[in-house]
C-alpha cells in the first residue's frame, strides 16, 4: 500500500512533499516508462496498486491561501473541475494508479547558502512555470513539451547558486538552462503558463529547472477519459523517497561549473569541475611555441574551453581552411589546416552535427579529391559537403548564412576557420613573410563579419601566427608581438580564439574537447535538458572518431600525394610547418588523445 499523507509543507520532519498523478489502470505501465525517461521533470517516487491507497482527512496547505483546491479532474485532457480531495471520486479511483512526482527541489536553501535574497513571486503564489518547445521523450502515447521554472539570478552568483543547488539536491539541483528564455521557446517571461512570474532585475540571468508540471502536459497530451492530477503549487506529503542524489554533484572534480559561450543570445553552459580541468590540460598543451614566434602573447585563457562549449551546443557548422602561402606553386595550399579541419568533422559527424566546408573556388577540385579520399582510407566516415563564396554584394554573405536571407533563419549556428587566411587592415590577405595571397582568396572572412550581426551564430578562429582568419579578437598582441604584425595581424575577429604552435592542433584539440564534454555526464544532462531515457557515451564509436597517428599520418599522406607542401620549409613531405611528423605531430596526437581519454 502506498500512504499519501496531507500535510502542511513545513513542520513534518521525514516526510517530502510530492506531486500526484492518477491514471486509468490500462496506462500505468506506460506512464511509469514515461517518468523513467524523462526523470529530470517526472522524477517518481512510487506509485500504487489500484485501489489500494487511502487519503487521511488533513489538508495540506501549501501556499498563504487556505482552503483552496488541491486536485484537478481532467476528462479527455481538459481539465473540468477542481476538488479539495480526492475522497468524493472513491468510486472512480478503484481502477485507477496513483503515481508520486518528486516536486522540484526548494531553492530557498540553495538561494541562502549562495547569499541570494529568496522573491517570491508576486510576494505571493507559486513561482511561475513555462512550457518549452523542448520535447519530451515520447513514450506509449505519452508526449508532451518540458515544463520549467525560473529563477533570476545575479550575474556575479551564477556559479554561487548552482553549486549550492547541487550540493544540496545533487543531479535535481542542476539547472537545464541558463540564459535567453527564446532559446526554449518562452516567448515572454512575464507571462508564465502556470504560477505567478517572478520578475529579473538589471544584471539578473535566467535561471531554469525542469518541472513537474510537466506531468499535466502529460496527461492533457494523451486525452484520458479520466485524469487527475494535483493542483499546480499544491503537494501532498510523503514519506516515499526518491533516487539519491548522485555521488557526482557532492565531489570537488564532479561539481559543476558556469561559463559564458554567447551574449546575442544570451548563453551559458555548464560542464563538470573534471572536464573542464582537461580542457585546460589540453589549451596548454597545444599552446608550445615551436617556431618560436612569440604565440604566448596571444594566448587567451578558456577560449578552447568556451568554443568547444559553443560546439557543442551547435547542430550545423561550416568549416573552412586554406592558406595558400606557396603561389608559385601549384597547388599553393599548405599541409597546415585541411587535416586539422577533416579531423574536427569526423568527430563532428561522430556526434551526428551537420558539417559543411566552404572554400575557395579555385581550390574546389583539390578539396574533392582530398575528401574523397580521406573517406576511403577511413579518416572520415562519411563525405562533407563542400561549398564556395564569392560575395559580390552587400547581402551576400546574409544569403549564404540564412535561409532566403532571414537573419532569424541561419542555416549554420557555428562557423570554423583552422589556418584560413584572414584580411587585414589594409584589405589583403598576407603570408607570415608579409606577401600578398589577395588574388588567391575568396571573401570567406565575409560570412565571419557577417555572424556578428546574425543572433545565434558563433564562430572561432584557430591560427598559429595572427594572420589566419578569426586573429582579429588578439589583433593588438599580435601587431606587439609577432613578427611583421602591424602588416599581416587578421583585423576579423571572431568569438573565440584559439591560439596553437600549429593550428593543426587546434582543430585535433577541439575535436578533444568535444569528446570530453560528452563524456561528461553535467554536460550531457545539461544538453538534453534532462529528458530523454539516460544514454551512455557512444565510447566506441566517438573513440574511433578521435583523431589518432595513424589517421592523420593517412591524410597527411594524401596531402603530400596531391603535392601540397608544408608551410615553412616548402617542402612536399611528411611535415607541417617545416616540423616532422613523426618526431613532433605524431607526439602531439597522442599526448592529446592520452589527456581526452585517461579517467578522471
Amino acid at each position: 500500500m502506498v500512504l499519501i499523507h496531507f500535510a502542511l509543507e513545513t513542520g513534518f520532519g521525514g516526510l517530502q512533499p510530492a506531486s500526484v498523478v492518477v491514471l486509468p489502470r490500462s496506462l500505468a505501465l506506460a506512464f511509469e516508462k514515461f517518468c523513467q525517461a524523462n526523470s529530470g521533470p517526472l522524477t517518481l517516487l512510487g506509485r500504487s496498486e489500484p485501489g489500494k491507497w487511502t487519503l487521511p482527512a488533513l489538508g495540506a496547505v501549501p501556499d498563504t491561501r487556505m482552503g483552496c483546491p488541491q486536485f484537478w479532474k481532467h476528462e479527455f485532457g481538459t481539465c473540468v473541475g477542481s476538488l479539495t480531495s480526492l475522497e468524493e471520486c472513491s468510486e472512480q479511483l478503484k481502477d485507477m494508479v496513483a503515481f508520486l512526482l518528486g516536486r522540484s527541489f526548494s531553492l530557498e536553501g540553495s538561494l541562502e547558502e549562495a547569499g541570494l535574497p529568496g522573491r517570491n513571486a508576486a510576494d505571493h503564489g507559486h513561482v511561475g512555470a513555462y512550457k518549452t518547445a523542448v520535447p519530451c521523450a515520447t513514450i506509449a502515447g505519452f508526449c508532451c513539451p518540458l515544463v520549467v521554472t525560473m529563477r533570476p539570478v545575479p550575474k556575479d552568483k551564477l556559479e554561487r547558486l548552482v553549486q549550492a543547488s547541487c550540493s544540496t539536491a545533487g543531479e535535481q539541483g542542476q539547472p537545464v538552462h541558463i540564459g535567453d528564455p527564446g532559446l526554449l521557446g518562452i516567448k515572454d517571461l512575464a507571462k508564465p503558463d502556470y504560477g505567478e512570474p517572478v520578475v529579473c532585475q538589471p544584471g539578473d540571468v535566467p535561471v531554469f529547472w525542469p518541472s513537474q508540471l510537466t506531468s499535466l502536459e502529460a496527461v492533457s497530451g494523451y486525452m484520458t477519459p479520466l485524469a487527475f492530477t494535483s493542483a499546480p503549487g499544491c503537494t501532498v506529503m510523503t514519506d516515499l523517497k526518491g533516487p539519491a542524489a548522485p555521488a557526482r554533484c557532492l565531489t570537488p572534480e564532479g561539481m559543476p561549473e558556469v561559463h559564458h559561450i554567447s551574449q546575442d543570445p544570451l548563453h551559458y553552459s555548464m560542464a563538470s569541475a573534471s572536464a573542464v580541468r582537461k580542457i585546460r590540460e589540453l589549451e596548454t598543451m597545444i599552446a608550445v611555441d615551436p617556431g618560436s614566434r612569440g604565440i604566448r602573447h596571444l594566448l587567451r585563457p578558456d577560449e578552447l574551453l568556451r568554443a568547444s562549449l559553443s560546439l557543442s551546443h551547435a547542430r550545423s557548422l561550416l568549416l573552412t581552411t586554406g592558406l595558400p602561402t606557396h603561389f608559385n606553386h601549384e597547388p599553393p595550399e599548405e599541409t597546415d589546416g585541411p587535416p586539422g579541419a577533416v579531423a574536427l568533422a569526423a568527430f563532428l559527424q561522430a556526434l551526428e552535427k551537420r558539417v559543411c566546408m566552404v572554400v575557395d573556388r579555385r581550390a574546389l577540385s583539390l578539396y574533392k579529391k582530398l575528401v574523397d579520399e580521406a573517406v576511403e582510407q577511413g579518416v572520415l566516415k562519411t563525405q562533407i559537403p563542400l561549398l564556395t563564396y564569392q560575395g559580390g554584394s552587400a547581402g551576400a554573405a546574409q544569403a549564404f548564412l540564412c535561409a532566403d536571407g532571414d537573419p532569424k533563419s541561419p542555416r549554420f549556428d557555428h562557423l570554423v576557420a583552422i589556418e584560413r587566411a584572414g584580411r587585414a587592415a589594409d584589405g589583403n590577405y598576407y603570408n607570415a613573410r608579409m606577401v600578398s595571397m589577395r588574388h588567391l582568396v575568396d571573401p570567406i572572412d565575409e560570412l565571419f563579419l557577417a555572424a556578428q550581426k546574425i543572433p545565434g551564430i558563433s564562430s572561432t578562429g584557430v591560427g598559429d601566427g595572427g594572420n589566419e582568419l578569426g586573429m582579429g579578437k588578439v589583433k593588438e598582441a599580435v601587431k606587439r608581438h609577432i613578427r611583421n604584425g602591424d602588416v599581416i595581424a587578421c583585423d576579423v575577429e571572431a568569438d573565440f580564439a584559439v591560439i596553437a604552435g600549429v593550428s593543426n592542433w587546434g582543430g585535433y584539440a577541439l575535436a578533444c574537447a568535444l569528446y570530453i564534454l560528452n563524456s561528461c555526464e553535467v554536460h550531457r544532462r545539461y544538453l538534453r535538458k534532462a529528458v530523454g531515457p539516460f544514454r551512455a557515451p557512444g565510447a566506441q564509436s566517438w573513440t574511433q572518431a578521435l583523431p589518432s597517428v595513424a589517421k592523420e599520418e593517412k591524410m597527411l599522406s594524401i596531402l603530400v600525394q596531391h603535392r601540397v607542401r608544408s608551410g615553412v620549409s616548402g617542402l612536399v613531405g611528411m611535415e607541417v610547418d617545416g616540423l616532422p611528423f613523426h618526431d613532433t605531430h605524431a607526439q602531439m596526437i597522442q599526448k592529446l588523445v592520452d589527456i581526452t581519454t585517461v579517467h578522471g
